[in-house]
């Protein structure tokens, strides 16, 4: 990633949504040549000079002191995750020449025995640990059960994990089944996440992969991706169309996994006595049915051989 590049379109993209109005200012003058806030605006609102500020937006986040940055993110009303990113760009920023080229070789996280273990444990709900550019590094027999869809889609490479931005955006029409009426939405948060990967490690040559072949085979998120927008992955809803057992509103949980920096465990859960909580326990037995075929399956392939 170019991270001038990122810092600069971040902060335009932000500084163009907030008008004189909504940041208490009088707009003087009837033609506005922006859609948003001056660059001047912003440095008054910000206590910094027109200078410095376009310096800052050209992409200059060198030595910038933690006061400044939260002076800009006050006059740019980031919310939490605009603010996380702001302080991500700026930490990468002012990385040492050694710390980018260990961010570089640094190889991709993997899920450790103990985790795989974790996941197994919890057998009365899907769960699933993933990374920061959303590869599904494992997950147990209900999380597999309820993500059937990404695991069974052409899209899926082999022998890699399954990835939910991949499955958004390279095989639309499943995503749409899967994921109903939210779709959209959901492809939002997708890019917003993966967004914020990209300003915590600007030098992830996986996720730059990631991002080089989805801006090529997709139109809808090459058009999210110049959004800029940003979001944290911590809990909230969601509706799941799964093809073998019909909807399921689920909650769920991200819990990050301090000792794998980059991973989050993911869990979902039903209200209990709600019709998704009796869709839960018959995707279940689904699962148990279709992981005793499968063993079936591999058994009568050895025999043959």
């Amino acid at each position: 990633m170019d991270l001038k590049a990122e810092t600069r379109e971040f902060l335009a993209t932000r500084r163009a949504r907030i008008t004189p109005d909504k940041a208490g200012l009088p707009a003087y003058g009837g033609n506005r040549r922006v859609p948003g806030l001056r660059r001047e605006e912003v440095a008054m609102l910000a206590g910094v000079s027109v200078d410095y500020y376009t310096c800052l937006e050209r992409g200059n986040l060198g030595g910038v002191s933690e006061e400044v940055l939260e002076a800009l993110a006050e006059a740019l009303q980031l919310d939490e995750a605009e603010r996380v990113h702001l302080f991500d760009l700026a930490r990468a920023a002012n990385a040492s020449g050694a710390a980018r080229s260990r961010a570089r070789r640094a190889p991709a996280p993997t899920l450790r025995p103990a985790v795989q273990r974790i996941l197994d444990a919890m057998d009365g709900a899907p769960a699933f640990v993933r990374n920061g550019r959303l590869d599904v590094l494992g997950a147990n027999l209900m999380g597999r059960a309820l993500y059937a869809p990404l695991y069974d889609s052409p899209e899926r490479i082999a022998n890699k994990p399954v990835n939910t931005a991949r499955f958004q955006f390279l095989d639309p029409d499943a995503a749409r089944a899967f994921w109903g009426e939210k779709t959209d939405r959901l492809a939002h948060d997708a890019v917003a996440i993966l967004r914020a990967a990209a300003g915590r490690n600007p030098y992830d040559k996986h996720l730059t992969a990631l991002v080089g072949e989805l801006s090529t085979r997709s139109e809808d998120f090459r058009r999210l991706w110049a959004s800029h927008d940003v979001r944290l992955h911590r809990t909230g809803t969601k509706v799941f169309h799964h093809p073998a057992v019909g909807a399921l509103e689920l909650d769920y949980e991200a819990l990050v996994l301090p000792a794998d920096p980059g991973l989050q465990l993911n869990v979902y859960t039903a209200v209990p006595g709600s019709p998704s909580d009796d869709g839960l326990k018959l995707l279940a037995s689904w699962a148990a049915t279709r992981a005793e075929e499968t063993a079936a399956s591999t058994t009568n392939r050895g025999e043959e051989r």
